[in-house]
């Protein structure tokens, strides 16, 4: 009797054990349907793009780029037309050096004068704003534009010290702006604060005629800048050509 009651009791725990292990292998089953289940495709996600889209989009590009290699093409042409002007030649008595490097804005000018570094960085030409007599209707001050070039004049002597003219030359006159001396053993920290002079239209008149005909006898004179004005003008048309010929190349590329 007590060996059946032992059977029993063997029979009844190993019950117990294979319903727990079949318990858990359901628990195993459906937590591994989510990793069994089949993902979204990833090219279902993508957005939709139509070939005939892009085909439009690159007709739409090549269409423009012809229209703008239509009109880059017609300013070359008037450009050129432009250039064709013969460029006059500087006389015989022009006192300077000139360095034009194609594809700058500005050209050099040098010389030497009694020992003197003479250099002239000159600008391309610009408009300003110049005032003229009352209007006489209107009572009031009228503006008119006039052509000038901007000089910026560097006198070195053997030392290294300098004198800087900031100067604006027009087609009956040239004007100095400014007038600065420049010491070479100053450091660059210390010329950012050194002391500039006064403003050049405060100097003393006979000073301030003093300075000019200083300019004029190394050469900075009326027929200097109006041989450079000329000049310049020509450049500028250079270099718009220039410049639409690579404009052309971008676009073509």
């Amino acid at each position: 009797m007590a060996f059946g009651w032992c059977i029993r009791r063997s029979a009844s725990s190993l019950a117990s054990v294979c319903g727990r292990v079949a318990r858990a292998q359901a628990v195993s089953v459906v937590g591994n349907r989510s990793f069994l289940a089949p993902k979204p495709s990833s090219f279902l996600l993508r957005p939709f793009v139509s070939r005939g889209f892009l085909f439009s989009t690159a007709t739409d590009q090549l269409k423009s780029d012809q229209t703008l290699l239509q009109v880059i093409d017609s300013e070359i042409n008037d450009a050129f037309e432009a250039d064709l002007v013969e460029e006059t030649r500087a006389s015989d008595d022009f006192p300077f050096r000139i360095e034009d490097k194609p594809g700058h804005r500005a050209v050099t000018l040098s010389r030497e004068y009694h020992g003197e570094q003479i250099k002239v960085e000159v600008s391309m030409p610009g408009l300003d704003m110049c005032d003229t007599e009352d209007d006489e209707n209107e009572g009031r001050d009228v503006k008119q534009s006039e052509t000038s070039i901007p000089l910026l004049v560097t006198v070195t002597k053997k030392s290294g010290l300098s004198l800087e003219f900031s100067c604006t030359a027009f087609s009956d006159e040239i004007v100095i702006d400014g007038l600065s001396v420049n010491n070479p053993d100053n450091s660059s920290s210390e010329g950012q604060l050194a002391y500039d002079g006064p403003d050049f239209q405060e100097l003393d008149e006979n000073m301030r005629k003093s300075f000019y005909k200083f300019l004029e006898t190394r050469g900075i004179k009326a027929s200097v800048t109006d041989y450079m004005y000329e000049y310049m003008t020509k450049k500028d048309s250079r270099e718009y050509l220039r410049w639409l010929n690579n404009l052309k190349n971008f676009i073509q590329e």
